[in-house]
């Protein structure tokens, strides 16, 4: 049986990122190969940290290390991730380091088993190359070079990074729909992970975009869930790379457009998500907007609704059951909610996209749209 959990709440653990597990294995190999030392337990320096924060570094243990072979100039460690209490598809997962001396003085960064390669335009790395992005391969390379010099190695490095599983685990990420093919990404911009950290999928959001720009659609649909983006998907049978999974993050999507302009960005959600857009908020989230009743009442009466219908839809506990009780009454609640969730919307993006709005029920059936024009 799982133990009991404590009344009183807990601060979330903060994790770290694949970043930080593969400098650490690096840090540690370099130690191993150059000055014959093993350490189980290495500090790695997070990027863009003060030396006097109390979160400039971290501690990070190996689990194993080891020459290739006795006097090889080739050494191996690994490094189990602990992303905190952040529901991340690589906690627990192995990830590991090997790495060569080379006579020529660069540092060339390969993609071992389980991290995958980038096969298409419009991320921060080019076609072809390991999908171990820019800050992971900065800490890596400043902890090599400072291992370097503190035993006086003037050669270079040669940095192959795995991840056990990592195929198997990269579907259940983006890495799919990106174009990065055969595993996992080396990531991390701050060398920790935050517990359910809002500005990481609003990054996995804008590099959709830009990912989709970058290969030529015209056409992006973004959705609230699992249910609004299967509809959306299938009725314009657009392709994976199309396809945004937004969740409650409107305003990501919107704004992001002024970046990473689209001819046409379909948004369908829920008809209770469609309804926080329509009443002015582009965060859907629970915690940051409520659905609001007597906007969806003021609505319905503007359409012909008599007083009693009216104080019902006030009355009701979800925005289902507002749309019901219109729907019964021939009150055409759903076109008109996404109608004004265009408008508001639209006040977001460039006059140059065109703009659509789609809600759907629990079921993926369509309730109601609606769809802009372009200046």
């Amino acid at each position: 049986m799982w133990p009991e959990s404590s009344e009183q709440q807990q601060p979330l653990r903060t994790g770290l990122t694949t970043g930080t597990c593969a400098t650490a294995c690096c840090l540690a190999v370099g130690h191993l190969l150059l000055g014959n030392v093993r350490k189980t337990s290495v500090s790695v320096t997070l990027p863009n940290k003060k030396s006097k924060s109390k979160d400039a570094s971290k501690h990070v243990d190996l689990q194993l290390i080891a020459l290739a072979q006795r006097g090889s100039t080739t050494a191996y460690a690994e490094t189990v991730k602990d992303a905190g209490d952040d529901p991340d598809a690589t906690h627990g997962a192995t990830i590991w380091v090997s790495v060569s001396l080379v006579a020529q003085q660069d540092i060339t960064f390969i993609a071992g088993a389980g991290v995958g390669t980038v096969t298409r335009s419009g991320l921060l790395l080019e076609i072809g190359q390991a999908a171990i992005n820019p800050v992971p391969r900065q800490m890596m390379s400043e902890h090599l070079r400072h291992v370097a010099k503190l035993y006086q190695y003037t050669g270079g490095f040669e940095v192959t990074i795995g991840v056990a599983n990592g195929a198997e685990i990269a579907k259940k990420t983006m890495n799919g729909r990106l174009g990065i093919v055969g595993g996992l990404s080396i990531l991390g911009t701050s060398g920790i992970v935050r517990p359910y950290s809002c500005s990481a999928w609003i990054a996995s959001i804008h590099q959709g975009l830009d990912v989709a720009v970058a290969n030529d659609y015209a056409h992006i649909a973004a959705s609230t869930g699992n249910t609004s983006e299967a509809f959306i998907g299938k009725y314009y049978a657009l392709s994976d790379m199309q396809l945004i999974e937004m969740g409650d993050f409107a305003g990501a999507v919107l704004k992001h457009l002024k970046k990473s302009p689209v001819k046409r960005l379909s948004i369908c959600g829920g008809f209770g998500k469609i309804s926080k857009l329509a009443d002015g908020h582009l965060d859907l989230h629970s915690g940051k907007s409520s659905i609001n009743l007597p906007n969806l009442a003021d609505i319905a009466y503007k359409l012909g609704a008599d007083s009693h219908l009216v104080m019902s839809i006030k009355a009701c506990n979800t925005s289902l059951e507002a749309l019901g009780l219109c729907q019964q009454q021939g009150i055409d609640l759903a076109n008109a909610v996404c109608q004004n969730a265009l408008t508001f919307a639209q006040k977001t993006v460039p006059n140059t996209v065109q703009l659509e709005i789609f809600a759907v029920n629990r079921q993926g059936q369509l309730l109601g749209s609606a769809v802009g024009c372009v200046a």
